[in-house]
């Protein structure tokens, strides 16, 4: 029995399912989860020595690879002088210059733990400054497990086909309205129908964790027009896509100023981090300077600050790094194709920058519903192929796969060549799709 089984055996022993996020426990793609034991540039080392050219990155946070040299030294350093104080530390007040002057919409900012932690507190603060309690999702969107946001989720909720958690009481439900992605029509009817008692909408402004699902010429500006003429706080979350794909966020790509954004991942470098911040006047009710609540002992966590410091300025410094990141998703989004089309496999490619997926359907995935149209036995054939080729994908088909500054062309040729040869093995009449 190789490691792997014997750790998965011993784990579940002692952890829910064996896992501690519930997508890393393999049940969407069948087999044993990998158990990792260190990770390198592009690369990670499981615990039997075998090697994986890497696209998961940590669910998005490393942009420039594992164990960069820099952010590892800052990290040390930071440990040296304490791992937590509980109190103020001149690393907060860089890192939120930093992202402030980044992103110009954010013009305060409050330091949490996870992307969980922050929209759970944009939307209580939302809640707080209108006066109003429903709130606007759109399905497929994955916004964290707080209560609120546990209804029609994507990431972890979509790979099981959980529509909601137990646990939820339903007069939270009910205030949470979940409507589809990429759909201005339902969206107006919606808010004009509730009659001005909306909170927020949430919406992660190009959704990832039904798969990579861009939204279309239109949508968000309807979002910020709904929001603007009714009294509505427009939240973006932006836990994966704040400086994935340009040096702060995508609201600049598509000239939307939302009033609130939500940021995680890579703003921590590769440690537990989150943060939300926004307009002034809204930010301004956050205790101690107002009423509503919310603390955290490790927030601000010295640790987090100096990765996510570090972090910045190599995105910050380098110019080309965003250019050269699209380069590569170029590479290698015109070698997916070339195969897609050589094997007739009915595939459908999404990429935007560093960020990708290959859904297993014959049709563009727009919304929800298209992505749950994909054929997940196929895609868990796929994952395994790869997997066994030395190139490591999300275990499901419902979340997104991210480039590095540290994958070298080597490791765009071998995963074309891959994707190639796994998708030559199956004949169209093997398929049901």
């Amino acid at each position: 029995m190789n490691k792997n089984k014997q750790l998965f055996l011993r784990t579940k022993k002692h952890i829910p399912g064996g896992v501690n996020s519930p997508v890393r426990a393999f049940k969407a793609v069948g087999g044993t989860p990998v158990f990792f034991k260190r990770g390198k540039g592009s690369k990670l080392f499981d615990v039997n020595g075998k090697e994986y050219i890497d696209y998961v990155g940590s669910w998005g946070p490393l942009i420039l690879g594992h164990c960069d040299s820099n952010v590892v030294k800052a990290v040390k350093r930071a440990a040296e002088s304490g791992t937590s104080f509980g109190a103020p530390t001149e690393a907060e007040t860089i890192l939120a210059e930093m992202i402030t002057s980044a992103i110009p919409s954010i013009e305060l900012i409050r330091f949490v733990n996870s992307g969980t932690e922050a929209v759970m507190s944009a939307i209580r603060l939302a809640r707080a400054f209108t006066g109003k309690e429903n709130i606007i999702k759109f399905e497929g969107c994955y916004h964290g497990h707080s209560d609120s946001m546990l209804v029609n989720a994507g990431s972890g909720l979509a790979t099981f086909g959980i529509p909601s958690s137990p646990g939820v009481p339903s007069c939270l439900a009910e205030k949470t309205i979940s409507l589809p992605y990429n759909d201005v029509e339902k969206l107006e009817s919606k808010v004009k129908e509730l009659k001005g008692n909306v909170a927020c909408i949430i919406v992660e402004p190009i959704a990832a964790n039904m798969g990579l699902v861009l939204p279309e010429k239109g949508f968000l500006a309807s979002l910020r027009r709904a929001a603007s003429e009714n009294g509505i706080i427009l939240i973006f979350d932006e836990v994966i896509t704040g400086f994935r794909l340009r040096y702060g966020s995508v609201s600049k790509i598509y000239n939307i100023s939302p009033d609130l954004i939500c940021l995680g991942k890579i703003i921590g470098g590769g440690l537990p981090v989150g943060a939300y911040g926004g307009r002034k006047d809204i930010m301004r009710m956050i205790s101690p300077e107002g009423p509503v609540y919310q603390a955290g002992t490790l927030s601000g966590n010295p640790l987090a600050m100096a990765g996510g410091i570090f972090t910045l300025k190599a995105l910050r410094d380098n110019k080309d790094i965003y250019k050269q990141l699209d380069q590569k998703g170029n590479i290698l989004e015109d070698g997916i194709r070339k195969a897609i089309n050589k094997n007739s496999s009915e595939c459908a490619l999404t990429r935007i920058g560093s960020m990708f997926t290959l859904f297993f359907t014959g049709k563009i995935v727009r919304d929800y519903v298209a992505a749950k149209q994909c054929d997940t036995g196929l895609y868990a054939r796929y994952f395994k192929g790869m997997l066994k080729s030395g190139v490591y994908l999300p275990p499901s088909q419902f979340e997104t796969s991210f480039i590095s500054t540290a994958h070298s062309e080597k490791d765009i040729e071998k995963t074309i060549k891959s994707n190639y040869l796994v998708l030559k093995r199956w004949k169209r009449t093997d398929r049901i799709l």
